[in-house]
């Protein structure tokens, strides 16, 4: 933890290997105060903000339909998993990781089991939901390692902040990149952070596989790297400016301060083993970074070196997307978490405006760097989504903690001020997250931002439907069925134990038992197959449609068993 000065001020414990810095307005760094919160609270109340966030990210995991974008990594994870392929395709999705880890648990129950009759090795709605869900939780777990270089009550308050938000969940729930690409920039992180302090090099290996990951995940990691490295240079500038004029106050010259950073400088090299280890781990580092990247982006070597070089290529087309998909305006983002993450942006905006007059604690000045400069640096690109808030939500939740921090510390660790803050923001986000992820799932009005061209759960009845025909039929999942509806996912994913299905995405002739068009498509089948099928009608609406999602609905046509003819 890293201890501020209040209007009663205590001298700061000397940390073993940083020297203490004695000017006003700096930090020094101490363990944590045990006036702040005993060990055991610390461990109880960690344990149920876990407990908590947990709940939230895994129960009822196949409540909600498959969005567009999960039935894709669905169709990706399916063929992955029966087949063995996977190439990463550098025009149209993200990186490997994903699948290569949400394989991991149909691999391991075919390890166990067998293979199953039907060649689905466990490969369900939850079981593929679960790997993202395991990676929100664990994000919590990881954040609450920052309690050293945050603080007690900032690291749990942050935690408890990021465990209940609303969006944080939500896509925690989705099986996309996204909560894996977190987790991986907060292990860059956290690993180097503890490489700083302690020296160990296996934080500077771990610091190397976790960034490798991270641009294993998503193109965006170029991003997400950029404004790490600003926030982290700057916060070191801005501290060293703030020293330097402090001590031009106070009579000194700024030779003071330059000679304060060249004593920590030193002072790591040392924990670091000294100038040679420390370019020899730092090259360990970079081998073990490129390692681990080719690894996966050559899908385990199978790709090699196609698949390398496509990881090169995906900025060409990315560049080309993000100015002309989803494009909205530049305050989109901050709209977005007004609606929905109020209590985040605003602890968060306010911890950010007491760091910038007074930095004393350089971890939450880079926090606040890193939030607001990736919000700026994603409100500037003109493709948005959802989904890429949870990139500023992390960095968010650090400085909120530590502006309940500072808040309990002004206020004299008043408790009670404390608990009515943090039982209005539970009661805020709480509701708002438990509204979104079990009542409100597929509701596409604005105020539910995070529902995003989803897909309405009126497409599990129709998902059910066709189970219900398979079954009265003789050829059981063998049934034949075509789709015509130029907009079908995710029906693959929903349909995948179904061997013949063709998506044709156009009006094809079709002798199946069963065929899906779009609502737009009900007159050209009446033409085209007269009264050799019948609609099966969903009751839903008058034309008797599926909604799948926004602005689109299905039809489901049963082919008509022909009429026996006169006996001779």
């Amino acid at each position: 933890m890293t201890t501020v000065y209040t209007r009663r001020r205590h001298k700061p414990e000397r940390a073993s290997g940083v020297p203490s810095l004695k000017s006003k307005g700096v930090e020094a760094n101490s363990a944590p105060s045990k006036e702040e919160l005993s060990e055991p609270a610390w461990r109880v109340a960690s344990v149920l903000i876990l407990a908590v966030a947990t709940i939230l990210r895994v129960y009822h995991l196949q409540l909600v339909p498959l969005h567009h974008d999960e039935g894709v990594n669905g169709n990706f994870l399916v063929r992955l998993v029966r087949e063995g392929f996977y190439h990463y395709d550098p025009a149209n999705y993200h990186g490997p990781t994903l699948y290569y880890f949400s394989a991991m648990i149909p691999w391991i129950l075919r390890f166990l089991f067998g293979p199953s009759a039907q060649n689905t090795y466990g490969l369900n709605t939850v079981t593929i939901r679960l790997v993202p869900a395991l990676f929100g939780v664990a994000t919590i777990y990881l954040l609450l390692l920052l309690r050293r270089s945050l603080g007690t009550i900032a690291t749990l308050s942050a935690a408890a902040l990021l465990a209940i938000s609303p969006g944080a969940v939500y896509l925690s729930r989705y099986f996309i990149h996204e909560t894996l690409f977190i987790f991986f920039t907060l292990g860059v992180v956290v690993a180097g952070l503890n490489y700083f302090k302690d020296g160990n090099p296996l934080y500077l290996l771990l610091a190397a596989i976790s960034a490798a990951l991270l641009f294993a995940t998503k193109e965006t990691a170029i991003i997400s790297a950029g404004v790490l490295v600003i926030a982290l240079a700057t916060t070191h500038i801005y501290r060293w400016l703030r020293r330097s004029s402090i001590h031009l106050r106070s009579k000194q010259s700024a030779r003071s301060a330059r000679q304060e950073l060249r004593t920590v400088l030193a002072a790591f090299t040392e924990r670091a083993g000294g100038p040679r280890a420390l370019a020899l781990w730092g090259l360990s580092a970079l081998v073990v970074f490129i390692a681990v990247s080719i690894l996966f982006y050559s899908s385990l070597f199978t790709n090699f070196p196609k698949g390398v070089y496509d990881a090169f290529k995906t900025f060409q087309f990315w560049r080309k997307t993000g100015s002309e998909a989803h494009v909205h305006p530049y305050y989109t983002y901050f709209k977005w978490l007004l609606n929905e993450e109020s209590p985040l942006l605003f602890f968060g905006s306010l911890g950010a405006a007491y760091l910038v007059g007074r930095p004393r604690n350089s971890f939450a000045l880079f926090s606040a760097l890193w939030a607001f400069g990736l919000l700026v640096a994603y409100s500037l690109i003109r493709y948005k989504t959802p989904w890429l808030t949870l990139n500023f939500l992390l960095p968010l939740a650090l400085v909120g903690g530590y502006s309940l921090q500072r808040i309990h510390q002004v206020f004299r660790g008043d408790l009670r001020l404390l608990g009515a803050i943090a039982l209005l923001t539970v009661a805020v986000s709480g509701y708002q997250t438990v509204d979104l992820n079990f009542f409100n799932y597929d509701n596409d009005d604005e105020y539910y931002v995070y529902v995003y061209a989803h897909t309405r759960r009126e497409t599990l009845k129709l998902v059910e439907e066709i189970g219900r025909q398979a079954k009265r039929a003789p050829e059981g999942n063998s049934i034949g069925i075509t789709i015509v509806s130029p907009d079908y996912w995710p029906l693959p994913w929903y349909l995948r134990d179904y061997p013949h299905v063709g998506y044709h995405g156009h009006m094809v002739d079709s002798k199946e038992q069963l065929i899906v068009a779009s609502e737009g498509q009900g007159a050209e089948m009446q033409a085209q197959f007269g009264k050799r099928y019948e609609q099966i009608k969903s009751g839903f609406n008058s034309a008797g449609s599926y909604p799948l999602r926004p602005g689109v609905s299905l039809l489901l046509y049963v082919r008509r068993i022909p009429e026996a003819g006169p006996e001779l």
